[in-house]
């Protein structure tokens, strides 16, 4: 007789920082809700060996709970991601990034509120950036003060799409993403928002005010070493062409939605971008100007142009520099407990 299945699958791809798993497995352990396993994928990285021996020391610490897989190749950052998807048993995968940590009774609090809601496939998560230890927080990202039902379609697609670029507490239907499966988006960084988009094309969202996750803010980029990803990404950074080619893939992933799906999102999801471009153009800022206006005309190419705040952003960041539009963004969230709002949503 085989087990019940598992509420959540807590997918961790692994690679190097083999000095941060023990902080984030322990605060898996600590959850007050266990109904859930523990799938770990390692995408050879050089602390592959590192990695596997935390690994062992905790699957004797909590038998049962953990599986672990090193991957043959290099899958890259969307391989992985599909990988880990694939693999998991549970009914909801929980995306961990190998740096990050779980809040206390996150776990709890999204079970609770995925069973008071019908056909769910997406829960947008509130999170948090900190530095080398949790206490220092640098911001929270809440983008919505109270939980929202978000119905199937174009409502879900469009609130969720840009909001599921972190993927620590990523949190979505595990069948009806596995079912999404294709390597057509790998190279772009953003495997996720193409299931979250196929998911939500069928299925509802919640939102959670509650902050789940907490993002390690030191950790520079590690992406550029599997075949999809070299050429196109430096591992350390992001190039102003790399940058393009993420958002690209956005537009691409978002283009293949609306046809798959016959919903108007495309635009939508475009104009929602416009309106927070700020994290695209972010570690773009020390660029000297005419570089950095070389980045300008391209973004506009890509059919960035036709929205006011687009311009807005390029101007106004670069006149406050990085540190000072963070300091004017977190004060904002925290004086209105949220993200601020812009365009169509509420």
């Amino acid at each position: 007789m085989s087990e019940p299945r598992r509420m959540f699958s807590i997918c961790i791809p692994a690679y190097n920082r083999v000095v941060h798993l023990p902080v984030l497995l322990d605060s898996i352990y600590k959850q007050s809700f266990s109904n859930f396993e523990i799938v770990i994928c390692e995408d050879l990285s050089k602390e592959r060996p590192e990695i596997a021996k935390v690994v062992a020391e905790y699957s004797i610490r909590y038998p049962g709970t953990l599986r672990y897989y090193e991957n043959t190749n290099n899958l890259g950052y969307d391989g992985n991601i599909r990988n880990l998807v694939n693999l998991a048993r549970g009914e909801y995968c929980f995306f961990m990034g190998n740096d990050d940590i779980m809040c206390e009774g996150s776990l709890a609090a999204v079970s609770e509120r995925i069973k008071a809601n019908d056909n769910i496939g997406f829960v947008l998560k509130s999170y948090a950036w900190f530095d080398e230890v949790p206490t220092k927080i640098n911001q929270e990202v809440r983008y919505f003060n109270e939980e929202k039902f978000l119905a199937a379609g174009t409502e879900a697609i469009s609130v969720c799409f840009r909001r599921s670029g972190v993927i620590s507490g990523f949190i979505i239907h595990r069948d009806t993403a596995d079912g999404a499966a294709t390597s057509e988006f790998d190279g772009t960084l953003y495997y996720q928002m193409h299931i979250v988009g196929v998911v939500l094309a069928k299925m509802n969202a919640i939102t959670m005010p509650k902050v789940l996750v907490l993002c390690r803010n030191s950790e520079p980029p590690d992406f550029g070493n599997s075949a999809s990803e070299k050429g196109i990404y430096t591992p350390g950074t992001y190039t102003p062409a790399a940058r393009i080619n993420m958002i690209s893939g956005v537009i691409r992933i978002a283009t293949a939605l609306e046809k798959q799906s016959d919903l108007p999102v495309t635009a939508p999801i475009m104009r929602d971008y416009a309106n927070y471009f700020y994290p695209y153009i972010r570690d773009q800022l020390k660029l000297p100007f005419s570089d950095y206006y070389k980045l300008y005309r391209a973004y506009g190419r890509i059919g960035f142009n036709k929205y006011p705040m687009f311009h807005a952003y390029f101007i106004i960041c670069y006149c406050f520099g990085a540190n000072g539009f963070d300091r004017l963004t977190a004060y904002i969230r925290k004086t209105l407990g949220r993200s601020p709002h812009f365009g169509s949503v509420k």
